[in-house]
């Protein structure tokens, strides 16, 4: 049963994070025309397209996008329920968990790049165009941080600082909601 709740979620989870990195890279004006960026478009266009057409945008912030990531976390949720019948099926509830869902997967998706940018730093030689698109993702969070810590001896410490930032914030949403 683990291993089934497992693979589910995993599905559901990267199929999620794909579309919250639409989300981010709109967000952030990101290369449209990067390799990476073109995939997350064409994977997230089918379902999206049709979604702006009723939901509106809210100035930058792609609204479509953000109620598909909530409905693809709604739907893993509601499969994991229906399956294994742990018993969350009042749909009221089911939306509340599936918007913290989106948030932890954001968090969580978050991290993973600021990792990945971190090993790129160190092998890359910075021709990379999935460096480029990382660094404009990233560069949002890093530079103020780079105001208060600047470069020590050549050594960047803002992205280990956004690391435990992101890291607090997570513990620190744990501690008060309790679902993740």
């Amino acid at each position: 049963m683990n291993a089934s709740v497992f693979l589910i979620s995993t599905l559901f989870n990267l199929y999620l994070m794909v579309v919250i990195l639409r989300l981010w890279l709109q967000l952030v004006r990101a290369d449209f025309y990067n390799p990476l960026s073109q995939f997350v478009v064409k994977a997230t266009h089918p379902i999206v397209g049709p979604m702006r057409r009723v939901i509106p945008s809210l100035g930058r912030f792609d609204t479509a996008t953000f109620v598909l990531a909530v409905i693809v976390s709604f739907a893993k949720l509601a499969t994991i329920s229906l399956i294994f019948g742990s018993g969350i099926l009042n749909p009221l509830v089911m939306f509340f968990v599936a918007v913290i869902d989106v948030f932890k997967e954001a968090f969580s998706l978050v991290f993973w790049v600021l990792i990945l940018r971190a090993i790129l730093s160190w092998v890359s030689q910075g021709n990379n165009p999935i460096e480029y698109v990382l660094h404009q993702l990233t560069e949002p969070f890093l530079a103020p941080i780079r105001k208060i810590i600047p470069p020590i001896g050549g050594l960047d410490l803002s992205i280990l600082v956004a690391i435990v930032a992101l890291q607090f914030i997570q513990l620190l949403l744990q501690d008060t909601f309790g679902l993740y």
